[in-house]
């Protein structure tokens, strides 16, 4: 990921409105959510979701596919992993396995087991390569 795609990616996120509806397809999973399940979730109207989400989108952050004439928005997990090694790219000067632990000691989208059960696989990836 570039910088500008980083800082657009960030800059989506740092309002809370689009952090919260963010927050909320993470809880979803793949599967994802309509958009008025999105806005009754939230607290918005569906205007200001609308706008919401697109900003999303164009950040690299959500996706959507049509379900009849039903919108579901979902998590781009290739963007939002785009953006997390980005963030973790240089960490600990490029000593994997000294980063190993600051990652894997994180619940991932909610799924600590599956954090913890990788962990020992990852660990021992940085160490050999």
């Amino acid at each position: 990921m570039e910088l500008i795609n980083a800082t657009s990616a960030l800059a989506a996120l740092a309002h809370e409105t689009r952090l919260t509806v963010f927050r909320t397809l993470v809880r979803a999973g793949p599967g994802g959510l309509r958009a008025g399940e999105i806005a009754t979730g939230v607290g918005v109207v569906p205007a200001t979701l609308s706008f919401h989400l697109g900003h999303l989108q164009r950040a690299g952050l959500l996706k959507a596919r049509r379900e009849g004439r039903q919108i579901i928005y979902a998590i781009d997990q290739s963007g939002l992993r785009a953006l997390l090694e980005f963030l973790v790219e240089d960490c600990c000067q490029g000593q994997a396995e000294d980063c190993a632990t600051l990652l894997f000691e994180l619940p991932v989208f909610g799924c600590a087991a599956l954090s913890k059960e990788n962990e020992n696989e990852t660990t021992t990836r940085a160490r050999s390569g």
